[in-house]
């Protein structure tokens, strides 16, 4: 469902990423360090690192990577060079960094770090929820993923607050869609929005809001005996709502319409009445 999306998130870093591999060896190196054995440039970019002069320390990590891949320090210099982005709000590339030490430093300590600060890169990203949810839907997956593979990673807590509050974001966006559909009189819309609140966010505070303005769309229509069955997955589902009393009023006012013969829902089977009463619960 989101693959487009994060193709798409991924092809632009990717871009970036080789845009800046053109530009950037070697360019702040002098010559003092340009003929520096791997572990030396390593600990005078670390130093770099440490004094918070992060483009300088970009520039040496980012030497010791392509030059030398199979040196005792490169994995760390590929972890800092994604830190070094991080840490400069650069989250797209530093995503990008943390991903290849995944990729190319398997043995490395820092992979669990790695997958949680690219869930967290995205997150970053993630802007208010009436804009373009993708990544936040991106920080979620990756987030996931590093719950699931290091589930007692100490950050694993932080992780899930996170995807939690991410959630919550994607249903109001959803749930707000849905309300404008309703204002636009686009019904089919409007519904397949609330069912995609209520069934894939079915956890959030906007799950049983969705539920109302469902019903209540419905039973504008006269679709009341659609309305009633809502009702009662509703009062299954949150019997604890604060809406419970709202939608038991609802539920009585489907039920005697429904028995009016207002109802205008699909016709029944041949030979059943034309208004079914609405199933008790």
């Amino acid at each position: 469902m989101h693959m487009n999306s994060a193709k798409t998130v991924c092809a632009g870093c990717l871009l970036l990423v080789t845009l800046m591999l053109f530009v950037l060896p070697g360019c702040g190196s002098s010559d003092t360090t340009k003929d520096m054995a791997a572990e030396a440039r390593f600990a005078h970019a670390k130093e770099l690192f440490d004094d918070e002069d992060y483009l300088e320390a970009i520039n040496e990590f980012n030497v010791i990577t392509l030059q030398n891949q199979g040196s005792s320090v490169a994995s760390e210099a590929q972890y800092y060079l994604a830190e070094c982005r991080y840490r400069r709000g650069e989250y797209l590339l530093a995503a990008f960094e943390f991903q290849v030490l995944i990729r190319s430093y398997s043995a490395s300590p820092r992979q669990a770090e790695a997958q949680y600060k690219i869930g967290l890169s995205y997150y970053m990203l993630s802007p208010k929820s009436t804009l373009d949810q993708q990544y936040s839907k991106k920080a979620i997956e990756e987030m996931q993923t590093f719950v699931e593979t290091y589930p007692a990673d100490p950050h694993v807590s932080d992780a899930n607050v996170k995807i939690k509050e991410l959630t919550e974001r994607l249903a109001k966006k959803e749930y707000d869609t849905a309300r404008l559909y309703v204002t636009m009189d686009y019904y089919r819309a409007a519904l397949m929005s609330f069912d995609e609140v209520i069934e894939k966010y079915h956890d959030t505070e906007f799950a049983p809001q969705a539920f109302e303005g469902k019903v209540n769309l419905l039973m504008a229509r006269n679709h009341y005996r659609e309305a009633g069955l809502e009702i009662n997955r509703f009062l299954v589902r949150y019997p604890n709502s604060v809406l419970k009393t709202t939608m038991e009023s609802l539920k009585e006012t489907a039920s005697r319409e429904v028995e009016l013969g207002h109802n205008v829902d699909s016709a029944p089977p041949k030979g059943t009445p034309a208004a079914t009463a609405i199933p008790r619960m």
